[in-house]
């Protein structure tokens, strides 16, 4: 793919750079010439002021496939990550077979390969997601997984947990927990609250999270040295809890989805089953504490916890719907309108949360937007007011409350892998 972009605004948190004006060479995927009013053989595309960054990652993307390709499949989950901007996803293991040995592992690489956005694949901890018995650890590790979880599962036993964190810290696996104490959650579908209260709707207290996030920490100080990551956090209490952790030197990082930073509990008066996440919506005051977690570095990276689900799962009683949205192309608009916009977050902090600090989390290559290097970028229309609607889902599912929203700031274009995706004008 050859290419010169002109007049493009680059920020690059890895170089320290933010400069506008700058054009871009790409020739065979290869950035190979920066600077201003070059002149290039290669096509030419004037991206208009258009923010280049190294590539965004989403370290939390369920692709559904293999078993449950009628939500979603490693073909669509990944045109929606390229249309959400994104050059790079990590697949989390509920897939049927989960992702529990290096069969599964070796079926997913192959569907993967030759995509624009590259594909990490998270592993189990424990064999089926189960919470009894141990993944097969070595064979995990020797398939290249970098990151392991039950995900949509806590390991609801300590002493198991304990033996994930051991095995984990032989291996230096990203030891990623969804924390929810099972016995405090059944049977629920929304926020312990006021609004849970008002509709009569059994109620997934925040404490239910707050539970583990402690256990989990305290695990991770006894064993030491082991990286622990706390999945799309929702609670204020679990963010202080993990800034209290960093501060002692725990080796303790974690996520938070845009729905968690954009949305409380009482979306559901509105959107019914299509605001049923796992977490749930929580309150403004959590809202307000994930902000302050972004500003001071206790929130490492933004996930999106992209989880398509069919209409017939989605389209019925909020008590049998499915947990969660898809989340892909959103998350930018979200991100930029709610954070960068509104002055909560500077944008360079907004690409360090959004492609640098997950990569670190992953331990993959950093990106550099430098002469050299291998080209992989997104591309943002950062003033673009837009309207999310149907037309912008590229997922195989629809499952979101955000149709009808106003954004300002949209992706509209992507580089990877000596390949290219543009957004066609709105």
């Amino acid at each position: 793919m050859d290419v010169l972009l002109l007049n493009c605004r680059i920020i690059d948190p890895v170089m320290g750079r933010d400069e506008c004006g700058v054009d871009i060479e790409i020739i065979s995927g290869v950035i190979t010439a920066i600077g201003k009013k070059l002149k290039s053989k290669a096509p030419i595309k004037d991206l208009q002021g258009a923010l280049i960054a190294p590539g965004f990652f989403d370290m939390h993307v369920h692709l559904r496939e293999p078993g449950q390709e009628y939500k979603e499949t490693i073909e669509t989950g990944t045109r929606a990550a390229a249309s959400g901007g994104f050059t790079g996803i990590c697949c989390m293991p509920n897939t049927e077979p989960p992702i529990s040995d290096p069969f599964v592992v070796s079926f997913i690489r192959a569907k993967a390969n030759g995509n624009i956005v590259d594909v990490e694949i998270c592993g189990t901890m424990t064999k089926s997601r189960k919470g009894e018995e141990l993944a097969p650890m070595q064979a995990l590790f020797d398939s290249g997984i970098k990151m392991i979880s039950d995900d949509g599962s806590a390991v609801a036993s300590a002493e198991v947990m304990r033996r994930v964190f051991e095995y984990g810290k032989m291996f230096d696996f990203l030891c990623t927990e969804h924390c929810e104490e099972p016995s405090m959650t059944k049977g629920t579908a929304m926020h312990e609250g006021k609004i849970s209260t008002k509709l009569g709707i059994p109620g997934y207290p925040s404490v239910a999270e707050d539970i583990i996030v402690a256990r989990d920490i305290l695990l991770a100080e006894y064993v030491g040295g082991v990286r622990y990551h706390v999945a799309h956090l929702s609670t204020r209490n679990a963010v202080q809890l993990v800034r209290e952790a960093k501060s002692k030197g725990i080796k303790v990082s974690c996520e938070v989805t845009p729905h968690h930073f954009t949305l409380t509990d009482e979306a559901v008066e509105t959107h019914l089953a299509n605001a049923k996440m796992n977490p749930p919506l929580r309150e403004n005051e959590d809202i307000q504490a994930i902000i302050r977690g972004l500003q001071d570095g206790t929130i490492d990276c933004i996930s999106t916890d992209h989880a398509p689900h069919a209409s017939h799962e989605k389209e019925t009683d909020i008590m049998s719907a499915a947990y969660g949205i898809i989340g892909c192309e959103t998350a930018i608009g979200l991100g930029l309108t709610n954070l960068v916009h509104s002055g909560k977050l500077s944008l360079m902090k907004y690409i360090e949360v959004s492609s640098t600090n997950p990569r670190a989390l992953m331990k993959l290559p950093q990106i550099k937007i430098s002469e050299g290097e291998k080209a992989n970028l997104t591309v943002i229309d950062f003033d673009k007011e837009w309207t999310f609607g149907s037309e912008h889902i590229q997922s195989k599912s629809s499952n979101t409350p955000f149709i009808g929203t106003k954004l300002k700031g949209q992706p509209v274009g992507v580089i990877n892998n000596n390949q290219s995706w543009w957004r066609d004008k709105d």
